[in-house]
């Protein structure tokens, strides 16, 4: 009888403080297409990403007109040439892909340059939604375009060093 008592106290304690808080969401993506600064930004990179991709298209191209003259060639040419060729080959082909990897890696040209652009960008968007939510006391906002759970939670709800707390530890 006591275990019923304490889940319905549990229970109906826990409704009732859930309904002091206020929820909204955005869809990010759509706010972020409708800001004419993150379209030019969106244009300057994949004018980047397109220019770079041909260029390292261009490498693979030459390598492959290599490796074609190359078999054409292979079976008249003395060992010591083959081999110097085939080097050639080898060794253009391992600066194609750190070209590739130069540009389009995860430290890349590409990441640190959407870095640049992009990310002041976000920034505006969060701070927004950050006045937006604690102007309007939403304890929580979801984004819709990313499927991610939570992308803000005011400050005054988290609990995080009461729980600490509770178990002992002290929080800075």
């Amino acid at each position: 009888m006591k275990n019923l008592l304490l889940i319905l106290a549990v229970v109906f304690g826990t409704s009732f403080a859930s309904h002091g808080q206020k929820y909204a969401y955005i869809d990010s993506d759509f706010i972020l297409e409708s800001m004419p600064e993150y379209s030019d930004a969106k244009d300057q990179l994949d004018n980047l990403a397109t220019r770079w991709q041909g260029e390292i298209d261009e490498r693979y191209n030459q390598i492959k007109k290599r490796k074609d003259e190359f078999l054409r060639v292979e079976a008249i040419l003395p060992a010591e040439e083959r081999e110097k060729r085939q080097e050639e080959i080898e060794t253009m082909e391992s600066e194609a892909l750190e070209m590739q990897q130069l540009r389009f890696g995860v430290s890349g040209d590409l990441f640190a340059k959407r870095k640049e652009l992009i990310e002041p960008i976000q920034d505006k968007v969060f701070e927004a939604l950050g006045k937006v939510a604690s102007d309007r006391n939403f304890a929580f906002v979801f984004d819709k375009a990313n499927q991610s759970n939570l992308i803000f939670a005011d400050s005054k709800y988290d609990i995080s060093k009461m729980v600490l707390r509770e178990m002992g530890i002290n929080a800075r």
